[in-house]
C-alpha cells in the first residue's frame, strides 16, 4: 500500500488516485463487445461454448429447475440456513419500508397530481460466480424485486464443475419462490437477458454487478436494455482520527481486499502514526487469510493518505465517491452533512462493512468507479416505474386554462392550445 500526503497532492494527482482505469480497459471492452454479438447471433449456441472455455464445463441444458435446487437446498448445513434466514428478514424489514404510498397534491384548485408505483415486468439478476459464492447478492436483488412485486424475475449466475449452482444460492432461490436458475456468467449473461435465447427471455431491466467483463457488458448495452447501475470491482473508503483502532481499520480494508484482486481499499487518516499501525495491522491479519493473495494483490493497487482534518478528508471521500465509506472515528454527527458522494456508510468503530454486506437490511449492490457521484445502490425503487396521474375538473380546466395557452401559443404548438380551449368552449 502506498502513502501520500494530501499537501504535496496537486488537483491532476488526485484526480488521477481516484480513477479507477486499468490498463488493459480498452482489451476488456473490445472482448465483451465480442461476446455480445456472439450470443446476439447464435443464442444458446455461443452460451454453451462460453460456458465450456469460461465455466470448463460442458453443459446438458442451460437452466436447472424446481426438483434439482430443492434437492441442493437440503444437502445446506442447519447453520448456514439460519444465518440466510436471519439476513432474509432483515433485508425485507428495510426494504418493505420502501414502499410508500404517495399523497394526491393539489396544486391548484381542481388540478390533482400524483403518483403511483408500478413493478417492472420482467428482470433479471445476474448473481456472480467466480472466486466466491454470494448467496447474500441473491438476497440483495432477489428481495427488493419480490416487494416491488416483479411479475416474472429472471435469475443468471455461472455454472459450476458439476453443471450446478452453490446450494446457498438453491435454497435463496426457494426462499424466494424462484424455481429457475439460469447457468450463464460474463459478458454473456447479460447479452442473453438483454436480447433472449432460445433458453433466457429478454428481460426489461437487468440489476446485479460483477466483474468487469459485467459492468462494461452493461454499460455497453445501455441502449437496448435498463440497468440498475453501473457496479463493478468492490472497494471502500476508510476515514480515520488518531485515536481509531488500526486492528479495526486493518480488517476492514482486508474485508474488501478479498473480494477480487481488483478491488481497492483506501484509508484516509488525520495520523500518520495511524497509518503505519494499521499497515502492521495489515500483514499481521493477512497472514492467516485463506484468500491472502487475493488480497495481496488488492493491496498493491490501494493507498493511504495522510491530512491534516477531518474536513480534507471528506473533501477527498467526496471525490473519490467510494461505494463504501466507513467513517471510522467517534463523533461522527458533524461529518454527515458533508457526505456528497457515497454509497453506503458505516458510522464509529462498531459498524463494519460486513454487516452491509450480509445481514444489516441495507442494500449491499452499490454504485463503484467513481457512479456513486450520481447513482444510488439498489433498492426496492430500482424494480419499480413511478407513475404520473392528473385530474381536472371542470373548476380546475378554467383555473389553468389561460397558463397552458399562453405557453403553448409562445412556443408555437397551436395543436396544444386547441386541446385547452376545445374543451371551455364545450363547457
Amino acid at each position: 500500500m502506498k502513502i501520500y500526503n494530501l499537501k504535496d497532492l496537486t488537483k491532476e494527482k488526485i484526480e488521477a488516485l481516484c480513477t479507477r482505469e486499468q490498463g488493459d480497459d480498452a482489451f476488456v471492452r473490445t472482448r465483451v463487445v465480442e461476446i455480445i454479438e456472439e450470443v446476439k447471433m447464435k443464442g444458446d449456441e455461443a452460451l454453451f461454448r462460453f460456458a465450456k472455455a469460461f465455466d470448463r464445463t460442458s453443459l446438458d441444458q442451460l437452466w436447472i429447475g424446481k426438483d434439482t435446487l430443492q434437492q441442493l437446498a437440503s444437502s445446506l448445513e442447519k447453520e448456514v440456513k439460519t444465518a440466510i434466514d436471519t439476513a432474509y428478514q432483515n433485508i425485507a424489514f428495510f426494504h418493505k419500508s420502501q414502499l410508500r404510498k404517495e399523497k394526491k397534491i393539489e396544486t391548484m384548485p381542481g388540478v390533482n397530481c400524483w403518483r403511483e408505483n408500478r413493478a417492472i415486468d420482467r428482470v433479471g439478476l445476474y448473481i456472480p460466480g467466480g472466486t466466491a459464492v454470494l448467496p447474500s447478492t441473491f438476497l440483495m436483488l432477489g428481495i427488493p424485486a419480490k416487494i416491488a412485486g416483479c411479475r416474472e424475475i429472471v435469475v443468471c449466475s455461472p455454472p459450476s464443475a458439476d453443471q450446478l449452482v452453490h446450494p446457498c444460492l438453491a435454497y435463496v432461490a426457494g426462499l424466494l419462490g424462484i424455481d429457475r436458475i439460469f447457468l450463464a456468467g460474463g459478458a454473456q449473461a447479460i447479452a442473453a437477458m438483454t436480447f433472449g435465447t432460445e433458453s433466457i427471455p429478454a428481460v426489461d431491466k437487468i440489476a446485479g454487478p460483477g466483474n468487469r467483463y459485467v459492468t462494461e457488458a452493461k454499460k455497453y448495452l445501455q441502449p437496448h436494455i435498463a440497468i440498475d447501475m453501473p457496479a463493478g470491482p468492490s472497494e471502500v473508503l476508510v476515514i480515520a482520527e488518531e485515536n481509531a483502532r488500526p486492528e479495526y481499520i486493518a480488517a476492514d480494508l482486508l474485508a474488501q481486499a478479498e473480494h477480487g484482486t481488483d478491488s481497492q481499499s483506501i484509508l484516509v487518516a488525520t495520523s500518520g502514526e495511524l497509518i503505519d499501525r494499521t499497515l502492521k495491522a495489515l500483514e499481521e491479519q493477512m497472514h492467516d487469510l485463506p484468500r491472502r493473495e487475493i488480497a495481496r494483490q488488492a493491496l498493491d493497487r490501494s493507498y493511504a493518505i495522510l491530512c491534516e482534518n477531518l474536513e480534507q478528508a471528506m473533501d477527498f471521500s467526496n471525490t473519490y465517491a467510494p461505494e463504501h465509506l466507513i467513517l471510522a472515528v467517534e463523533d461522527y454527527t458533524d461529518l454527515l452533512p458533508l457526505i456528497r458522494n457515497a454509497g453506503s456508510v458505516f458510522l464509529g468503530p462498531l459498524s463494519p462493512e460486513s454487516v452491509g454486506d450480509y445481514a444489516s437490511g441495507t442494500n449491499h449492490t452499490l454504485p463503484t468507479s467513481g457512479f456513486a457521484r450520481a447513482y444510488s445502490g439498489v433498492s426496492t425503487d430500482t424494480f419499480v416505474k413511478k407513475i404520473t396521474f392528473q385530474h381536472l375538473s371542470a373548476k380546475g380546466l378554467q383555473q389553468i386554462a389561460s397558463t397552458v395557452e399562453t405557453l403553448a401559443k409562445t412556443e408555437g404548438l397551436e395543436a396544444h392550445r386547441r386541446a385547452v380551449s376545445i374543451r371551455l368552449s364545450s363547457e
